[in-house]
């Protein structure tokens, strides 16, 4: 069962708030945490917003730019989950053979999202689960890029 199943979107947020709080105070953290704050660390335009968790867990998408930084963040855990487990596999290798086109790690996670992203709402728009085949098709023409 996946971690954050049966979080609220508020619950989720509020874990995104609590973990950066505890890793500001010097806290010890949870792997999970650990994980989460090294995101957070690599987008610093999101610190003042997880720093407030009343502000993190009231925040709601700008609908002229479309932007949610907790699902950019939850992107990056979930490729980061991907590729410490090669699920789909091949996926590590992928995430290894991008960094090179893609400015190291951060952009190569990056190429991974968006093919993540295309992925799901491929799958959303059709309502099929996700095809992780087409998922891996995506994101090796990123390597082109």
């Amino acid at each position: 069962m996946p971690v954050f199943d049966s979080y609220s979107r508020e619950q989720l947020r509020q874990t995104y708030a609590d973990a950066w709080r505890k890793h500001l105070a010097g806290s010890p953290l949870t792997a999970l945490e650990a994980m989460i704050t090294d995101v957070i660390g690599a987008h610093p335009e999101y610190e003042t917003l997880v720093s407030d968790s009343d502000a993190a867990t009231a925040f709601e998408p700008s609908s002229s730019t479309g932007e949610n930084p907790f699902l950019h963040m939850g992107l990056h855990l979930a490729v980061r989950e991907q590729a410490s487990i090669d699920r789909p596999p091949g996926v590590r290798e992928l995430l290894h053979l991008l960094q090179a086109g893609h400015n190291g790690v951060h952009g190569a996670e990056h190429a991974l999202m968006e093919a993540l992203g295309e992925a799901l709402w491929e799958a959303q728009r059709s309502a099929r689960p996700p095809d992780e085949g087409y998922y891996l098709a995506l994101a090796r023409r990123r390597l082109q890029r």
